[in-house]
């Protein structure tokens, strides 16, 4: 089954990470979509992915505001590695596995990495010039025209490739693909590759490959409404093409031991032209190597090859293709490259330090409340075990009244990691927000006696039909209202209201929580949604309210706060009523 993979980089739910398969996935606000958009510029029904042959394609469901491929509006279009969606103010990286690793096979395909003792390595140094990126735009006394036509084609180059060099969206595969597209178009080549050094091994190995006439569509562009761009692998080659690059070994190890690109040639040292040879069976090949310079280490070479024409062959032997400013060029060109691969790397490596922080940050607090818990255990099974072996029957009533409390603890914990750690799609079904609350109510009403909490339950009379999750309603409630009592637990007077209502105006449903407990400080009110952030110490996991904004998030939907020091909390759950999608309305209210 083939598999791809979408991220959002930009908007309300950046960072979201979505899989997707054979199977079509809708993109949207509604709250059937597979994949949620919580973006108010988005439709209910905005834009849908499907596989087709082998490829996946997005196609626009009539949308209000439209959907846009790379910036480009579309109605339905092949989707490639690094395409962007955009969906409202939302954009969505897509990504296709199989493909780059169809590409990485491509581009080890089509190198020919030269022993430097291979008889085919026939190249040879006819210039070279040092890593001087100022160089790169030719200089005279008297400005030429065609020189001054070559330092602004040289400064344009050169922006391309900063362009390319900054993105940050895309894969280091895809950005050197671009940067060696645009090289290729610049400098005259008819082919190049892109070699860097291997982090673990060291080694050299071809990690970009292009070649004039290949069909391959760059960041921006795009075909007109309604058109379809092919994947970067179906490409069409020129005669060029109908065998592996020659890349010469002795010259990417001369470039990486001198540190200064090289031009080359191997008419003089061609076997082709030897007694016997024919000068019409190809064309003289000329070839750039140059290095690409990190700030402190050698990360590889940018090498660019082209072959003369016959007819160039025959009537102008002595003829060149590439020149000193076009090395120059290219030299500052590896300069841009060696910039991009670091900070590509630097990025992942952020990234990476910032997951497992993450990661590290989870397992201390969730190990922390799971001790909590299991001394918990631990105590009451204590108690058991002394009225036992005592026979005392309140020994082990108390007991056990201590170990039924903590696997409640447990179940809520586990509950809370499952909601918050994956993407859920709301089962919406029809039912009765009264009902799912006084669910709520009955569950708690012991804790509440514990606590000496006056709780009350004021159910509306005017709430509407309507669908949601009844579920993921009912855990998000709860979270809510056992921070409610845990909050009025020892205050004189202690009182938790829950109240549903419905606002015909808006067309919303809430569900109000109010207490007179100790409030939450302002300061702290910004943070109690993050997660692990919790006002009740030791006591709280610090998942509750983040798994309750999720839910109500997944119902396109809010919690409002109001809190005063010393006055209580109220907290608010608001969502809107989702009749006509109950009924498989299509495009309602776009």
């Amino acid at each position: 089954m083939a598999t791809a993979t979408l991220l959002v980089i930009q908007g309300v739910d950046q960072g979201s990470r979505f899989e997707v398969g054979d199977a079509p996935v809708g993109i949207g606000r509604g709250v059937k979509n597979e994949i949620r958009i919580l973006d108010t510029e988005v439709s209910r029904q905005h834009a849908q992915i499907y596989a087709e042959n082998g490829e996946f394609l997005v196609a626009d469901r009539g949308s209000s505001n439209g959907t846009f491929v790379n910036g480009v509006p579309i109605r339905t279009q092949v989707l490639s590695n690094g395409d962007q969606i955009q969906c409202g103010r939302t954009v969505i990286l897509f990504t296709n596995p199989e493909a780059v690793d169809d590409e990485s096979r491509y581009i080890a395909e089509r190198v020919d990495f030269l022993a430097e003792d291979s008889p085919e390595d026939r190249s040879k140094i006819i210039s070279a010039v040092r890593d001087d990126t100022d160089n790169a735009i030719p200089t005279r006394d008297v400005p030429e025209p065609e020189v001054v036509e070559r330092t602004f084609a040289n400064l344009q180059a050169l922006y391309r490739i900063s362009e390319e060099a900054v993105s940050s969206s895309i894969s280091l595969d895809q950005l050197l693909k671009r940067v060696l597209d645009v090289t290729i178009e610049v400098v005259g080549a008819d082919r190049g590759c892109i070699l860097i050094r291997n982090l673990d091994t060291g080694e050299i190995v071809p990690q970009a490959f292009s070649e004039k006439g290949q069909e391959h569509k760059v960041q921006g562009q795009g075909p007109e409404v309604g058109g379809q761009n092919h994947s970067p692998l179906t490409t069409h080659h020129s005669p060029l093409t109908t065998h592996k690059m020659p890349v010469s070994r002795s010259i990417v190890d001369y470039v990486l031991r001198e540190e200064h690109g090289v031009r080359t040639s191997d008419a003089l040292h061609d076997r082709r032209f030897e007694p016997g040879q024919s000068i019409v069976q190809a064309g003289i090949r000329e070839a750039m190597c140059v290095p690409v310079q990190g700030r402190r280490d050698l990360l590889g070479v940018i090498y660019v090859d082209t072959t003369s024409s016959v007819a160039r062959t025959v009537l102008e032997p002595d003829a060149t293709t590439f020149t000193d400013d076009q090395l120059r060029l290219l030299s500052a060109i590896g300069r841009q490259t060696a910039q991009a691969v670091e900070t590509n790397r630097y990025q992942q490596a952020l990234v990476s330090a910032e997951r497992m922080a993450a990661m590290g940050q989870t397992i201390a607090m969730l190990s922390h409340h799971i001790k909590n818990i299991l001394q918990g255990i631990r105590g009451g099974s204590y108690l058991i075990d002394m009225g036992l072996n005592d026979h005392q029957e309140d020994l082990v009533r108390k007991g056990w009244n201590i170990v039924e409390k903590n696997q409640g603890r447990i179940y809520h914990l586990v509950m809370d990691m499952l909601t918050f750690s994956k993407e859920r799609q709301p089962v919406l079904e029809s039912a009765d927000v009264n009902e799912t609350v006084a669910e709520v109510c009955e569950l708690m009403q012991a804790r509440a006696e514990e606590f000496h909490v006056n709780f009350r339950c004021d159910p509306s009379d005017e709430l509407p039909p309507t669908t949601f999750d009844r579920e993921g309603i009912h855990r998000a409630v709860l979270n809510i209202v056992i921070n409610a009592l845990d909050a009025c637990e020892g205050r004189e007077d202690a009182a938790v209201t829950v109240r549903t209502g419905y606002d015909p105006q808006e067309d919303t449903l809430h569900i109000d929580i109010q207490d007179n407990g100790p409030g939450i400080p302002p300061e702290q009110l910004p943070q109690i949604f993050n997660l692990f952030a919790s006002t009740k110490g030791t006591r709280g996991t610090g998942l509750g309210l983040a798994v309750s904004q999720k839910i109500i998030r997944e119902h396109n939907g809010r919690i409002e706060v109001q809190s005063e020091p010393g006055e209580g909390s109220r907290f608010t759950l608001i969502w809107p009523r989702f009749e006509e999608e109950s009924r498989g309305v299509e495009g309602a209210e776009r």
